[in-house]
């Protein structure tokens, strides 16, 4: 993957794009875990739960029906990507941690005050947010404090978020927990610290695009 694309997946919470569903029948090495990581379990409800989230706050931003469609038609791998983005977190968690680098409440706080001055106010900052990142208004702190632990650990090394030795720093994080993904989300790359898609011919994927109807 481009070096430009796996720090723009790391600071936008990996670019959460609306998208389908996957059931898959078969084997199932992972009962009830989309992920584990570390001693951590990533379950498939958790993972869910993120979807919905995102997708309760684009039919809430479009309201029109239509449009609604249209936006989702042109996304596609929400789930994969979201899960991509929760594993990434534990990643950085975890690189932050060995460096020493922590993030405050109140650096946070700060630094979502500064982007509500240039978007224009808090529901313009979220709507952006989520337009552009795909990040629901209520992980948007959560969002913010991804990309200062980024730039932290960044400057602790004596790079940046795009520099060989930051991500560097991130395989090694994610090789010492070790990733286990579920086969039907692909498998994990250590050395590129991203998931990667994987030949899994019985999984389908269920799209659950347009609005719901009633019984």
């Amino acid at each position: 993957m481009h070096r430009r694309r796996r720090t723009a997946l790391l600071l936008s919470a990996a670019l959460i794009a609306a998208g389908p569903l996957l059931t898959a029948c078969g084997n199932d090495a992972h009962p009830g875990a989309a992920a584990v990581v570390g001693d951590q379990r990533i379950t498939v409800s958790q993972l869910q739960g993120r979807v919905d989230e995102v997708r309760e706050a684009q039919r809430a931003a479009v309201r029109d029906d239509t449009q609604y469609a249209q936006a989702v038609a042109q996304t596609g791998t929400l789930a994969r990507d979201t899960l991509h983005g929760m594993v990434l977190d534990r990643v950085l968690e975890r690189a932050a941690r060995d460096a020493g680098v922590t993030v405050g409440r109140g650096e946070v706080q700060r630094m979502r005050s500064g982007l509500e001055q240039q978007a224009g106010g808090a529901k313009a900052l979220e709507t952006a947010w989520l337009q552009q990142y795909g990040v629901p208004p209520q992980r948007l702190d959560d969002n913010l404090r991804l990309q200062l632990q980024a730039q932290k650990l960044a400057q602790k090394l004596g790079t940046d978020t795009s520099r060989p030795e930051f991500w560097s720093a991130l395989s090694k994080a994610s090789k010492d927990l070790g990733v286990d993904l579920n086969p039907r989300y692909g498998t994990w790359d250590v050395q590129k610290v991203s998931r990667v898609d994987a030949d899994t011919p019985w999984v389908r994927e269920v799209t659950t695009a347009g609005p719901k109807q009633s019984a």
